[in-house]
């Protein structure tokens, strides 16, 4: 996955900038149609039953990856073809953190869930 740019900018600020940066205490699953990109410009799905969902990761060297399954809930309508996954610092708005295209896009059409598998989800820095 890759960082956002206002995770980033904290992340610069908090280590170099003297300028602390308190991490968020419930992180957040969202699921894009497009590329959120490191500005967040992407498109989320929006609509029949979607919402984000929570995510916990543990840490480990320099991996993060997701202690347990995130699913969503059951699609009552179409989301359409998902591309991307995003975390972020809130339910509903708030700020992109981290984002990573899916290794194969997924289409999302009525009664279908889509399901992230515990440990699928990694954040590595090297």
């Amino acid at each position: 996955m890759s960082f956002s740019n206002y995770l980033e900018n904290k992340l610069l600020l908090h280590t170099f900038g003297a300028t602390a940066y308190t991490a968020p205490t419930t992180l957040y699953l969202a699921i894009h149609t497009t590329n959120p990109a490191e500005d967040n410009t992407g498109t989320e799905v929006s609509g029949s039953a979607y919402a984000r969902q929570t995510v916990a990761f543990t840490v480990t060297t320099s991996t993060a990856s997701n202690t347990s399954a995130v699913e969503f809930p059951t699609a009552t309508g179409s989301w359409g073809t998902l591309t991307h996954v995003g975390v972020y610092d809130a339910l509903t708005s708030g700020n992109l953190l981290a984002y990573a295209a899916l290794t194969t896009s997924k289409i999302i059409s009525t009664n279908d869930v889509f399901r992230v598998p515990a440990g699928d989800l990694d954040i590595t820095l090297d």
